[in-house]
């Protein structure tokens, strides 16, 4: 039988997750929505006179979250708190940045210092510097001690590069970092869905596209292997979650392949993104937003984190509903 298409970013969904935001977001995450999604004119307005178009507030928004030195703190990461800025941080940056259209040369550049400053030799980044210890963050982010060399990881590294790279940054660290993701990607032989979904976003930037579809293959394989997705939602049995997640924190298709053109779309049959996508839309909370389903360890972590994956499950929907989606 072939399967009828159907949108799953419908009208009703669209208005609920809007009313969490307003209710519950931060001035980032509305901000966020109003530029992405129209939030700040009525039904039926021109686009063209829609203030949302004009990224000023969401700039400022974030521009909050920046620190002297060039990095970003104050909670940019919900999950990482305090004002010492952490490189985990940085990716939230970027993709704000990219999402206002202004990953420019100058901010690129300024991040990119920051970065060359605390990396290590190699051009890695690590997730959390040794200045995270005296504030709140979670267990299961480990804090390298005071004067411990600095040791790049993928996880952060790869999320990192990835906009830069779209974006056809060039700076030293830059070049440097790209050569760490595609050393680190190439032995990859054992990982779990956060650093695989930070290796997929870095190849599906990487400038040599050969070998991005070459190691893409090879890393959905890895995953479908290692079980660390779940293709049926109904069937959880079937996947394995990683040592120190939470219970029941899955991966399904669409958080590997955010969107259709992405190079994990290939990992999947078009079932088995139906699946997952069908289950992202049939998640979203009686209060409009979306649930994490990492370890719950602070409440008010929680409630920061909800607005960002409640855009994030939008954006989601909103790629895979337009052609070329399934």
């Amino acid at each position: 039988m072939t399967r009828t298409r159907t949108a799953r970013l419908t009208g009703a969904r669209l208005d609920a997750a809007a009313r969490f935001l307003w209710t519950s977001g931060r001035v980032l995450e509305q901000r966020r929505f109003a530029h992405l999604f129209g939030g700040e004119s009525g039904p039926g307005s021109d686009p063209g006179s829609d203030p949302s178009s004009d990224p000023a507030g969401l700039l400022a928004a974030l521009d909050a979250h920046r620190t002297a030195d060039g990095g970003y703190a104050y909670g940019l990461e919900p999950d990482v708190r305090g004002p010492a800025a952490q490189p985990i941080a940085v990716p939230g940056a970027l993709l704000v940045l990219e999402e206002a259209g202004a990953l420019d040369e100058a901010r690129a550049r300024a991040v990119c210092d920051w970065l060359a400053g605390v990396a290590a030799p190699d051009g890695g980044v690590p997730v959390v510097l040794p200045s995270l210890r005296p504030y709140p963050h979670p267990p299961f982010v480990p804090v390298p001690e005071e004067g411990e060399p600095p040791v790049g990881a993928l996880l952060s590294t790869g999320q990192i590069v990835a906009p830069l790279l779209r974006r056809g940054i060039v700076h030293p660290w830059l070049t440097a970092a790209t050569a760490f993701c595609r050393t680190a990607v190439e032995n990859l032989r054992e990982t779990h869905p956060y650093e695989a979904g930070a290796a997929i976003r870095f190849l599906d930037a990487a400038p040599d596209t050969a070998w991005a579809r070459r190691e893409a293959a090879r890393l959905g394989t890895l995953v479908r292997e290692q079980r660390i997705v779940l293709l049926d939602p109904t069937r959880p049995e079937d996947a394995r979650v990683s040592p120190g997640y939470a219970p029941g924190e899955y991966h399904l298709p669409h958080d590997y392949a955010r969107r259709p053109d992405s190079l994990a779309r290939h990992w999947f049959t078009a079932a088995e993104l139906a699946r997952g996508l069908d289950h992202l839309a049939a998640e979203q909370q009686p209060d409009g937003g979306w649930p994490i389903h990492w370890v719950r360890w602070s409440a008010s972590t929680e409630s920061e984190a909800r607005p960002g994956v409640t855009l994030q499950a939008l954006l989601t929907l909103r790629a895979y509903d337009a052609p070329g989606g399934v």
